[in-house]
């Protein structure tokens, strides 16, 4: 599923936390645990990932990360939101004992998109300890498998630049 390259940049990602000292986690809805996967995939990962969450339902999202529900129905944003990203991202971060979160929510197709929000939208979500929540909107082209593989690819981005 991850090629050489993706698996060589979660390498790096844990190279670096790792020599930082600082632990990881994921809170994933449109990748369903992809990114987690990713990083899993290396052996020894496991001094650096502390746990990650799929939160595939609202009913998750907010069970697990605590994200308010008002943001989650109308007239509130909707899942697929920066609002949600963010929520997400500090949920995983209080409910661990990670030092960065990132998140992802997103459309990834091939159905489910609207008019204001097209398959392939994603915003990814990222809280460090001690720092302001933020999110980052993209929309990714392809396939499903495009989409969510491209959203682990940005994952990994983000969590090298929550370290610097």
């Amino acid at each position: 599923m991850f090629d050489d390259q993706l698996l060589q940049e979660a390498e790096n990602v844990l190279a670096r936390y790792r020599q930082a000292g600082k632990k990881l986690a994921t809170a994933e809805s449109c990748t369903g645990g992809l990114i987690a996967g990713c990083l899993t995939e290396i052996a020894g990962s496991s001094d650096v990932v502390d746990r990650g969450f799929v939160t595939y339902s609202n009913e998750a999202k907010v069970e697990m990360l605590g994200v308010s529900a008002s943001l989650l129905e109308p007239p509130g944003p909707g899942a697929v939101s920066a609002e949600v990203a963010v929520a997400m991202a500090t949920g995983a971060l209080h409910a661990s004992q990670a030092d960065v979160a990132v998140s992802a929510t997103g459309i990834a197709g091939p159905g489910g998109a609207t008019e204001s929000k097209p398959v392939g939208l994603v915003y990814l979500g990222w809280a460090s300890r001690g720092g302001p929540a933020q999110a980052l909107h993209q929309v990714f082209p392809g396939d499903r498998a495009a989409v969510r593989l491209a959203t682990v690819r940005e994952a990994l981005r983000l969590f090298t630049e929550a370290l610097d």
